[in-house]
């Protein structure tokens, strides 16, 4: 076999196997490498929230007993590709937002969710739909491989359009279509339904939640897509 194929074969089956893009690096925006908060504040706020979260060893690591504060990215985002690292403490819950505007008390009222979970010892891990790597309370994830609670797992988020994606540690668990109508009645059936701006933006911020327990977020990076 041609050398040259046999090692474009070989880069293939790698990235196949580990989840990571074709693209290169330099299309990457890291939002946080482990020492610099500058991309990020809280919801609502122009500052950093020290009182609810810290750098610990790489990571940002939810204080628990501090404030109960969510980061947002200070920049926007349409479409885009976002990669990251998460891991939660026995019974941790947490969660990852996009398209999240700030017009409103919570930014779960318009942000979908992703779902941070320790599922063995949290209760939302029961339901499939509010489990680890899930559409919270909308679209259960398939397929999927958790590493034990204490190690982190690899997440990435596809959007592009109305077109989301999850994976979780190199495997696709769910896809789906924001504003189809199969995604709205699940929306009509559930604690969103009330919510007018719930997944309909084109474009928002990013965020990762506060949500009592410990929880850890590294090697974040972000690309645009067209």
């Amino acid at each position: 076999m041609n050398r040259k194929l046999w090692l474009f074969g070989l880069t293939l089956m790698t990235t196949y196997l580990s989840g990571t893009s074709l693209l290169g690096d330099e299309k990457w925006i890291v939002l946080f490498d482990g020492t610099s908060k500058d991309a990020w504040r809280g919801y609502q706020r122009k500052d950093f929230p020290d009182k609810g979260w810290v750098i610990d060893q790489g990571a940002f690591k939810t204080l628990v007993g501090g404030e109960h504060v969510d980061l947002v990215t200070k920049d926007k985002f349409r479409n885009f590709e976002l990669e990251l690292e998460w891991k939660v403490s026995p019974g941790g819950n947490g969660g990852i937002f996009y398209r999240a505007s700030e017009a409103d008390k919570e930014i779960w009222h318009s942000a979908p969710e992703i779902q941070v979970l320790d599922d063995e010892r949290h209760g939302d891990g029961k339901n499939p739909k509010t489990s680890a790597g899930s559409l919270y309370a909308l679209v259960a994830p398939v397929g999927k491989t958790l590493r034990p609670v204490g190690e982190f797992n690899r997440f990435r988020l596809v959007l592009r359009g109305n077109h989301g994606e999850h994976w979780l540690n190199g495997v696709k668990m769910l896809e789906y279509e924001l504003g189809s109508p199969a995604l709205k009645e699940l929306i009509s059936q559930s604690k969103f339904k009330d919510m007018p701006r719930f997944a309909m933006l084109p474009e928002g911020h990013i965020g990762i939640q506060h949500h009592g327990q410990e929880v850890w977020y590294r090697n974040i990076r972000v690309r645009e897509l067209p």
